[in-house]
């Protein structure tokens, strides 16, 4: 198959669908968002147990999309939250696949971690490679980002690096240099938040989305330690519950009812108090946790780029772009194009633009 005929497979499975693209080169052929029904989920154990499942419907897709295995040049997985890894395209070996299956290195369990498995069986049926790109768990943190003040709980990398990594390789572009040579402040503004720092292409410090950082749609971010403490020793709440209140029903959702970031703009401007200063403390947030990036980069920074769904939200963006341009330049990408930052991890390794990434 010629080099410009080439077809990257994508997988990008998620807690409550399995989103799939093929593209031929960087031109998009068709993407799929197979949304999964709660009832369908329940009947596994596990979201391990959930991978024959997926897999049979990724397949039928592609078959009905008109295409056979033997079409496919590549296949690539959303990688998971694996042990800590740097940043890259890796080539899904028996030592990843292994890891996944026994799971005693998984930081989380998240279906992105079947994303590798996905690719992998699909790959073997068709004789091709499989492969993962800049996965949940990169973690090319400075040895000072680690110390939390307390040595029995270091902070941990776990990030949205897959889209973070593609915008800041956007930027680039834009900027007119390599990524190796550039300084980064990143905010990736989703139902979770990850803010980070990239020094010269290495991402030196992020705000992890489960532990820290600004408050976002669901999640929490940072909390003031003595009264969380407090509050888990109440009695009152079980771990299920804590996790539930911490990841899925905190932050904005928390304060206004809504995580839905357009429906708080809506309600702010009709005249809802609550509504407004949940967005204004979320956006003042968001701008303390980059103002902190940049002094990690000692104010040196070509751009502070923002990505994800809430950046397709004028409000925000204005607010973020008047408060923090005494950074450097502001570069906008409205959403998260995983998909597209699959292949175009896997592009850059076929085209020798980098090596691949071994996992061990």
């Amino acid at each position: 198959m010629a080099d410009n005929e080439r077809l990257i497979f994508t997988i990008n499975p998620g807690g409550t669908s399995t989103k799939v693209g093929l593209f031929r080169e960087t031109e998009l052929v068709f993407e799929k968002n197979i949304r999964h029904l709660p009832d369908e989920l329940n009947e596994f154990d596990s979201t391990f147990d959930q991978h024959d499942f997926r897999r049979k419907i990724i397949l039928q897709i592609l078959d009905e999309e008109g295409y056979s295995l033997e079409d496919l040049s590549a296949v690539v997985g959303r990688g998971g939250a694996f042990k800590p890894l740097e940043s890259g395209t890796y080539e899904v070996n028996e030592a990843l696949v292994e890891a996944i299956r026994e799971g005693s290195t998984l930081q989380a369990d998240h279906p992105s971690n079947l994303g590798a498995l996905l690719a992998h069986g699909i790959a073997m049926a068709a004789g091709i490679k499989p492969y993962i790109v800049d996965p949940v768990c990169v973690d090319e943190m400075i040895d000072e980002a680690r110390l939390s003040g307390l040595p029995s709980l270091e902070r941990t990398s776990l990030s949205h690096a897959l889209n973070i990594r593609m915008v800041a390789y956007k930027a680039a572009e834009i900027l007119g240099g390599e990524l190796s040579e550039l300084n980064l402040v990143v905010l990736h503004l989703g139902s979770g938040i990850s803010v980070t720092a990239i020094r010269e292409g290495r991402m030196i410090d992020t705000s992890q989305a489960n532990d820290g950082g600004p408050f976002s749609p669901q999640r929490v971010g940072s909390l003031p330690t003595t009264g969380l403490v407090k509050l888990c020793l109440s009695g009152d709440y079980t771990w299920n519950d804590m996790k539930v209140m911490l990841l899925k029903r905190g932050g904005l959702l928390a304060y206004t009812g809504t995580d839905h970031v357009g429906e708080a703009l809506d309600r702010a401007a009709a005249g809802d108090k609550e509504c407004d200063l949940a967005l204004r403390a979320m956006a003042y947030q968001i701008t303390k946790e980059a103002g902190s990036m940049g002094a990690a980069l000692a104010g040196k920074v070509d751009a502070v780029v923002i990505t994800g769904g809430i950046a397709h939200n004028k409000w925000m963006t204005d607010r973020l772009e008047q408060s923090l341009e005494y950074l450097g330049k502001i570069i906008i990408f409205p959403g998260e194009e995983e998909l597209e930052a699959l292949m175009r991890g896997v592009l850059r390794v076929l085209d020798s633009v980098e090596d691949v990434k071994v996992y061990r």
